[in-house]
């Protein structure tokens, strides 16, 4: 059979399976599926794979600060537009390397890939020192931060397969894109507020279906792919959180 990282219910607790495991359209070898993890390792792997999501989020506010506080930096950020324009090409391009390449990619390749994003993201996100007040920032952090772990929990402790939600909210997550990319050229106030409640919502939604895709995760017969899908759980989820963030952010933001 196929293995697909979008499948969160395809492996569960009381069955088990044998055949060929797919993840990301890349084949793999023949296994005999667990027939049963228990609820503590499936914690375990879960709580794991938020660790790494964690440091991420750690390492892109420590990279956030630290360019915030440097002038020198910040000159060149507000000053290069290609400079600025670069980093962001460079994040998109480890996002789509790392989605494209990660089952044929080691371990330590994919872990490291993922935490010099995290960095690079924090440098490219610093520019909201100078936009938003401080508290503002720090409001909006402190409501995402909730706001995740509410829908992470719901997300692990649901019994109702997300797969066809998440679909949606993939579509819907496009849209977003096309959108904010037209309203560039547009300027409508009215589009960037309905942009950023919908944005919300969609991420909102994100959370809990890839908390539950983490949770299949760990009954991953073979070891190498649980632990590099674990990074590629922890990417999503790092994912979710920025955005949900900056959707937030703009939505509280007092500019200046």
């Amino acid at each position: 059979m196929s293995y697909n990282l979008n499948n969160p219910h395809q492996y569960n607790n009381n069955g088990h399976n044998s055949g060929n495991y797919n993840i990301g359209g890349q084949p793999g070898g023949t296994f005999e599926a667990p027939v049963q993890i228990s609820s503590r390792e499936v914690a375990e792997y879960v709580s794991k794979v938020f660790g790494w999501m964690f440091v991420g989020l750690l390492l892109t506010a420590v990279s956030s600060l630290v360019a915030a506080l440097v002038p020198q930096v910040q000159e060149l950020l507000m000053t290069s537009k290609f400079l600025f324009l670069g980093l962001i090409l460079v994040n998109f391009g480890i996002v789509v390397f790392i989605s494209a390449r990660f089952t044929r990619m080691n371990y330590a390749t994919l872990l490291g890939s993922f935490l010099a994003y995290s960095v690079i993201n924090g440098i490219v996100l610093s520019f909201i020192f100078s936009v938003y007040d401080f508290r503002v920032i720090t409001t909006s952090f402190t409501v995402t931060a909730v706001t995740f772990g509410i829908m992470a929990i719901a997300g692990y402790t649901t019994k109702t397969d997300l797969t066809k939600f998440g679909r949606l909210l993939m579509m819907a997550l496009v849209g977003i894109i096309i959108a904010s990319l037209v309203n560039l050229f547009l300027g409508s106030e009215t589009l960037y507020w309905i942009v950023s409640y919908v944005g919300v919502a969609v991420f909102v939604g994100l959370i809990a279906y890839d908390t539950q895709k983490v949770k299949s995760y760990a009954m991953i017969p073979d070891a190498e792919m649980r632990k590099k899908a674990g990074i590629m759980g922890a990417l999503s989820l790092y994912l979710d959180f920025i955005n949900l963030f900056m959707f937030i952010l703009r939505i509280f933001g007092n500019r200046r």
